[in-house]
Formats: C-alpha cells, sequence, structure tokens
C-alpha cells in the first residue's frame, strides 16, 4: 500500500510556500509507503508519493507519467485486472514502460477520462493530473477501502491519504466542526463526507472529484443496482458463491512480497483462507490474536482451520502493554475514532507484519450477507410485529413501554426488552438508526449537557444515516439495513479501521469478499436465502460446512474485540481518570464531567455497563492531547529552524 499528497492552486500560480510543503505533506505518510517516495510539480500542481512496493517492485515508482510525460498519476492500493485493461490499452496504441498496475491509470485516464474508474476492479485511491488541459482528477474505489481526504485552502485544493498529511501545508486551516460532535458520540466515527474539521472532507466511497475550468465537481459513478432478482435455486447459489469467492481470491494472490491472510475463529476469515490453500499458489501463512479473556479470545477455533489447511499459523495471546499502542493508534485515524477493536486490529496487523507484507482478510461478509444476527435479526422480527400494530397509538404506547423499560445489568436478560419494545414504535429506518448507535441518543444529549430526547430522529446526523436505508428498493428491511450498512458503517468504521492500523505497520490488507462483484451478486439473493429463521449468513453458511472443521461452525462467534469495559473499572481506572475526569483535560469545554464522573463510578461499581461511552470520551480526550502535543512539536521545530 503507499500514501499520496498533492496540492493544485484553482486559480492562478501555486505559492511557492505551498508548493514547497509537498515534501513534508509526503513525509507524513511514510508509514503508509517505507519503501521510497517520489515528486512531481510545475506552476499550478504538486504531487508527492510514499511507495510499498508489491508489484513490480524495481519499474513502480511514483509518481508515473504517461510516454509524453504530460500525464501523471500518484496512487494507492491494487488494480486486480491490470493485466487485462492493460491487454487492452495495447490495442487502442497505448505504450507501456513497466508491469505496474499504476501505469495503466494513467493511460485509461488518457483513453476514457474520468470514466476510467469504470474499468478497475480493486482497491484504490489516485490522482491524475493532465498538463495538456490543466484537469486534476481524484478517484476512491467503489467499497472505500482506501482513503482520500480533501480540503480548499486559500484557493488551493489540498488533498491527501490521511489529514496529516494536509496539516502540513502552510494554509492549514485546523477549525473544529462541533455540528459533527453528537454523530461521533453516538456512531464512534465521523460521518463522511464530514471529518472533526470543518473544513476538512472525505471522498466518499465509488465517488470522484474532477477538477476542470468548469471548477470543482464530485461525482459518485457506482452503486448497488439489483436487489432480490436471483432465479435460481439454493443450492445453485452456494455453488455460485463459492467459485466466485475462489476467483476473487485467486485475484489477490499477485505479490512479489511475502503474502499471508488474518485468521479469526469466524467463518469468513476461515473461507478466504481455505480459497487461498486451494490455489496452491504457495505455502499458506497465517496470523491470529486474542487477549486472555476467554470472551474476546478465538485462537482455538483460529487454529481448527490452520489445521485443516495445514497453514505457516503464527498464533498470539496479547497482554497488552496499551501505552505502546494508544499514540500509534490514536495518531493514525487523524480524527476521533471510538471503536475499539482497533486495538486488536493494530496488534494482529503488528503480528503478520513480521512474517509478510500483504494479508487478505474476510471482511464484508458479515454486511452483505447478513452475519449480525445481534441487529439483523431483531430488525426482521421488530418488522413483523410492527405491521400487526398497525394503529400508530397502539405502537406509539407500545414505544413509550420500552423507552420506561428497566435497563441496566441487574435486568436479568430474559427480561431486557427495553430497546426491542422501544423499536416497535418507530418506522423501521428509525430503528435501524437506534440499532446502529453504540450511545442512544439520549444518553448522548445529557453528555452534552443538552435537553435529553430518546427519538433517534432529533440526531444532528439521522437523515444522513438513514438516506441509504430509504433509498435501497429491496422490500426486505434487513436488505435495506445490509445496504445502509455497505454505505454507513463500512466505509466509516470497519474499513477505516483496517486501514489506519495495517498501515501504521506498513501491511497491505485485501478483502476479498469486498470486490464489488461480489458485494453485488450477494444482494442479488433475497434475504430469505440470506437468513435462516433467526440465523443469519445461511449461504455463506452453507459454503463454510463444505470447507470448514465442523467444531468451527458449531461454535458460537465470539468477536474480534477488545475487554475495554474491564480495563476501564480495573487495571486502566487510574489512567482514565486522571486524563478525562481532570479540570485540565479538553473534553471539559465539550461535554458534561458529571455525566462522564457519574457513568464511570456506576461502571466501575458494575451497576452499569458504560464501556462505549467511557471509551468514546476517553478516545476524544487522546485525540485532543495528541493534537496539542503535535502543534508544540511543530512550533518547537519552526523555532529551531536557522534564520
Amino acid at each position: 500500500m503507499c500514501g499520496l499528497a498533492g496540492v493544485m492552486a484553482l486559480d492562478g500560480a501555486l505559492a511557492p510556500e505551498v508548493r514547497d510543503a509537498i515534501g513534508s505533506m509526503t513525509d507524513a505518510l511514510t508509514h503508509r509507503g517505507p519503501d521510497g517516495s517520489g515528486f512531481f510539480a510545475d506552476h499550478r500542481v504538486a504531487l508527492g508519493h510514499r511507495r510499498l512496493s508489491i508489484i513490480d517492485r524495481a519499474g513502480g515508482a511514483q509518481p508515473m507519467a504517461n510516454e509524453d510525460r504530460t500525464c501523471w498519476v500518484i496512487f494507492n492500493g491494487e488494480i486486480y485486472n491490470h493485466a487485462e485493461v492493460r491487454r487492452h490499452l495495447i490495442t487502442k496504441g497505448h505504450h507501456f514502460r513497466t508491469r505496474s498496475d499504476t501505469e495503466v491509470i494513467v493511460h485509461a485516464f488518457e483513453e476514457f477520462g474520468p470514466a476510467c474508474v469504470h474499468h478497475f476492479e480493486g482497491m484504490f485511491a489516485f490522482a491524475v493530473y493532465d498538463q495538456r488541459t490543466g484537469e486534476l482528477l481524484l478517484a476512491r474505489d467503489r467499497l472505500g477501502k482506501k482513503p482520500l481526504f480533501y480540503a480548499i485552502f486559500d484557493g488551493v485544493l489540498h488533498f491527501g491519504s490521511e489529514i496529516g498529511a494536509l496539516q502540513k501545508s502552510p494554509s492549514w486551516d485546523g477549525t473544529l466542526d462541533f455540528e459533527q460532535l453528537e454523530g461521533y458520540l453516538s456512531l464512534g466515527y465521523f460521518l463522511a463526507p464530514g471529518t472533526v474539521y470543518r473544513r476538512v472532507r472525505k471522498l466518499e466511497p465509488g465517488h470522484t472529484l474532477h477538477v476542470r475550468a468548469a471548477g470543482v465537481e464530485v461525482r459518485q459513478y457506482w452503486d448497488v443496482e439489483r436487489f432480490d432478482d436471483w432465479g435460481g435455486t439454493e443450492d445453485e447459489a452456494v455453488s455460485l458463491i463459492e467459485s466466485e469467492l475462489m476467483e476473487r481470491v485467486r485475484e489477490r494472490l499477485e505479490s512479489e512480497v511475502p503474502l499471508g491472510a488474518f485468521l479469526s475463529g469466524g467463518i469468513d476469515s476461515g473461507l478466504v483462507v481455505s480459497c487461498m490453500a486451494a490455489a496452491h499458489t504457495h505455502d499458506v501463512v497465517t496470523t491470529s490474536v486474542g487477549f486472555g479473556d476467554p470472551s474476546h479470545n478465538e485462537l482455538d477455533l483460529a487454529a481448527l482451520t490452520a489445521t485443516r489447511y495445514a497453514t505457516t499459523h503464527h498464533a498470539h495471546t496479547i497482554a497488552p502493554r496499551l501505552h505502546e499502542a494508544f499514540d500509534s493508534m490514536v495518531g493514525a485515524f487523524g480524527e476521533p475514532f471510538a471503536d475499539a477493536s482497533c486495538l486488536p486490529t493494530w496488534y494482529v496487523s503488528r503480528e503478520a507484519r513480521r512474517h509478510v507484507t500483504v494479508a487478505l482478510s474476510g471482511d464484508g461478509g458479515d454486511e452483505t450477507f447478513g452475519g449480525y444476527d445481534f441487529r439483523y435479526v431483531p430488525h426482521a422480527m421488530e418488522h413483523r410485529v410492527r405491521r400487526l400494530l398497525k394503529k400508530g397509538l397502539v405502537r406509539r404506547a407500545v414505544g413509550h413501554l420500552g423507552a420506561s423499560w428497566p435497563r441496566g445489568t441487574q435486568v436479568p436478560r430474559p427480561l431486557r426488552l427495553g430497546t426491542y419494545l422501544e423499536n416497535l414504535g418507530y418506522e423501521p429506518e428509525a430503528a435501524y438508526y437506534a440499532d446502529l448507535c453504540f450511545l442512544k441518543p439520549d444518553r448522548v444529549r445529557a453528555l452534552m449537557g443538552r435537553a435529553p430526547t430518546r427519538d433517534p430522529r432529533d440526531s444532528a446526523v439521522y437523515e444522513a444515516v438513514v438516506a441509504p436505508y430509504r433509498r435501497c428498493p429491496s422490500e426486505s428491511v434487513v436488505q435495506r439495513a445490509e445496504y445502509a450498512d455497505l454505505k454507513i458503517y463500512l466505509p466509516n468504521d470497519v474499513l477505516v479501521k483496517v486501514d489506519r492500523m495495517s498501515m501504521q505497520h506498513s501491511l497491505e490488507v485485501r478483502a476479498p469478499m469486498l470486490d464489488r462483484r461480489f458485494v453485488e451478486l450477494a444482494f442479488r439473493f433475497p434475504q430469505t436465502l440470506k437468513q435462516a429463521g433467526r440465523t443469519g449468513k445461511h449461504l455463506l453458511k452453507r459454503v463454510a460446512a463444505k470447507r470448514l472443521p465442523d467444531a468451527l461452525l458449531r461454535s458460537p462467534k465470539r468477536g474480534f474485540t477488545a475487554p475495554i469495559g474491564a480495563w476501564i473499572a480495573g487495571p486502566l481506572a487510574g489512567d482514565f481518570e486522571s486524563e478525562v475526569l481532570s479540570s485540565r483535560a479538553h473534553i471539559a469545554a465539550w461535554l458534561d464531567q458529571s455525566v462522564v464522573r457519574a457513568a464511570f463510578l456506576e461502571h466501575r461499581r458494575s451497576q452499569a455497563d458504560h464501556s462505549y461511552m467511557l471509551w468514546a470520551v476517553w478516545m476524544l480526550e487522546r485525540w485532543a492531547a495528541h493534537q496539542r502535543d503535535a502543534e508544540r512539536r511543530e512550533a518547537q521545530a519552526g523555532r529551531e529552524v536557522p534564520a
């Protein structure tokens, strides 16, 4: 994988101090590409690139140009069908100097213009600059596996793989966007296209940004279009899924460096490993990590698959020294991020990088084949009951009952019906939003010192989150929820986590189940095939039954998570208290510390589980402290530069 950065004057020439900053902007991405750097600049544009060499290690340096050096590209990712596209472009008269997939992009842009994105299968973020026309094209892959941030400061378009690159510009504007804070506390991330910074945007998945004489245009170029139209039998579906997955894995085995896989105790990564082993291209190297807490450890299940396919397996039980990971982890995101599963992802990436440079993962199976039973199954049940409660008054009464239903760890598990009853009072999209929130609207409002409300529709990000749910044409509420997850949860949480944590260790991660062709196929299958009763991923489980150990299929999923609740209540309680509850804490200006303190005390006394709230607040505080320290270092470095 790589890192890219660039600046382009939208009118006139580029200021020398901004052009000269491209070196610092690019250096901020060294962890993404430790194998080399390259630059290009003219009177209007400056481009920088950090390279992690995977394909054509000898000839793939960037920025890369066309034959007459009038069109330049910088690229982060992999184009898996580059050989096929190359052959087509050669028939059109294009000449290639390298075997790199990067060169395919620049020639495809010459041939097809912005429509070149339709010809690429892979994960990518790239920028192509055409000196002849003065055009610049930024593009991001369909699912959002590779990041791309942009901002316009002082009439100059800045862009880069991470926010940290933009911060090195002398034009940087770090004004915070507090309107986004409520969404972060609810969801655990800043929802694209927004960021924690008012002036910085994320280019959304499946979108391009095109700069030309007419101005700057952001346009969507891809979406899932077919739902529920599979006309074959279930057996035919299972056979097609297996063959498609095999092909998608095989495409991702091209590499000139050591390649392996993440292996958890679930079926998704197990299926990927089984396909890698079947390809017989090389011995399969697998890596697994787990914590000492059995509920956060799948090493025994991962070992079943590793043994079945005789992989070279590296299993690690983590006794984390969190302070070794905290600074790296918090700084990697460039903005607050509260999904605690980034911790095991950081560790599994570190361990995998000791053995390989590329790792395949099983990401994507849950969102496309109905794997989140804790959300999708209740969502379907609620919809069936909701249709029986036709009268609005009855539904509202049930919803009010749910709102006042007792909650907390003292309530026996079979009687924890509050969320279920409350959701019955909402429309399906509102229930989806409520389920997606780690922290419910009333708790977020109280935390922010605002008048509490339990209605999810009052959230600042509600409309943006439910928009894909509403526009999905499927009649199945679960298909709508999966599609919304594909547009919201997956690219803003899961893929951000995987990209940033792996890149901290200069590790490339490839996700065969997030190939757009595999995703499009998944949504063609009706939910009646993907969900059997109260169990999701029915079709994938049938494929797994043919390829994975029976004991693994019978074992309950434990999840790739971290025991943050136990840590905050126990060994890290002192750290939390001194950092978050201090009068000097940054969050004191943004949140009601009395609410945080009350939640912390309840959590320590086991009166309630406030794991997520406390972790989200702590990550917000850690991010603010990290930014303060970085600014101090920058200022100190500036004072030490000789006149």
